[in-house]
């Protein structure tokens, strides 16, 4: 069983203790995460090797976000280190009908600013069975969509199952240059995670196109040659409260729906990221198509059940909820 790669920004994360507003606290608390970063954390708990690909400045924050992803056992040696800065994000918890607020302070990161001679694909790609990704990396500069393209380019010459979560954020890029870089990064995936909406700007299409999640896992499938393409759906009534929480699966022959669930979040952040992570698990260790949604599904919600960026459940416990549907008492 070969190793899973995941490339990507890991940033860090400050928010004010509780539900203190910006305005209020005194004191922040800080968290290490990033799409990808989350990902392999949440892959390494569920028991799978993991190497994990960025750039950071050589400084004492850099080396504590380092540290925090290697404590879960991801490998961090081709981790490159270099550039001025970390990118750094707040985070203020919104409470029953207050929103949570996000801001960034990225730009001009370490990761932004590599070079695509920063990265010897063919050395990380050694023993590796799969490289995972997501639509934020190639929004962060054109250095950064050159080395995308480098990546899927060599993973897909060695063989590598290619996954993205998609990932669409409008304060990096346009709906339009998505699409663009979209078009241009999908015939060297395999797998597309992500929501419905994500997808219809993936394919070129304004979001809300009237398409079922059907048609539009189905054209993904179809115009980019993948093997599973994914649809996320939730309802989600405030940032302590998710109804319906499923998602669909297409393989090329057959539809794929996982059961629902209703949760009270712990933490908002991260459960996107705990899907794909799950997902991946699920997928290469060969479980059924059904059963790998299921997979995924179960580990993102049991995700929103724990503070911090990554999901650190076991398999086990996300067996547990996928099985019986509750998290029962473990004796």
């Amino acid at each position: 069983m070969g190793k899973i790669v995941a490339l990507g920004e890991i940033m860090l994360r400050l928010s004010p203790q509780g539900f203190d507003r910006f305005s209020q606290t005194k004191q922040f608390n800080a968290f290490y995460g990033g799409s990808e970063a989350n990902a392999a954390v949440s892959l390494a708990s569920l028991g799978k090797e993991v190497s994990y690909i960025t750039k950071l400045p050589a400084n004492d924050i850099a080396q504590c976000a380092i540290n925090e992803v290697r404590k879960y056992g991801v490998d961090t040696r081709d981790i490159v280190r270099g550039g001025d800065r970390m990118g750094l994000y707040f985070c203020e918890y919104g409470h029953s009908k207050r929103t949570s607020k996000i801001v960034f302070d990225r730009k001009d990161s370490a990761i932004a600013k590599a070079e695509p001679s920063d990265f010897n694909w063919d050395k990380i790609f050694e023993g590796a069975e799969w490289f995972h990704f997501s639509g934020i990396t190639p929004a962060l500069s054109e250095n950064c969509m050159q080395i995308t393209l480098d990546a899927v380019k060599a993973a897909k010459a060695k063989g590598l199952t290619v996954s993205i979560d998609l990932n669409y954020r409008s304060t990096l890029w346009s709906e339009e240059d998505f699409g663009k870089a979209m078009k241009e990064i999908l015939p060297y995936c395999d797998v597309t995670l992500g929501s419905k909406e994500e997808s219809e700007l993936a394919l070129g299409l304004p979001q809300k196109s009237g398409k079922s999640s059907e048609d539009i896992m189905k054209a993904m499938v179809d115009t980019y040659g993948l093997k599973y393409s994914t649809a996320i759906v939730r309802t989600v009534v405030g940032p302590e409260e998710i109804k319906g929480w499923t998602a669909w699966s297409y393989d090329g022959e057959n539809f794929y729906k996982a059961k629902e669930y209703d949760i009270n979040v712990v933490d908002e952040i991260g459960g996107g990221d705990a899907f794909a992570a799950s997902f991946i698990y699920a997928a290469s260790s060969n479980m059924s198509s059904q059963d790998i949604i299921e997979f995924a599904t179960a580990g993102s919600c049991l995700k929103y059940t724990m503070m911090g960026d990554a999901n650190l459940s076991s398999v086990d416990e996300v067996l547990r909820l996928m099985k019986n549907g509750s998290g029962q008492l473990s004796r």
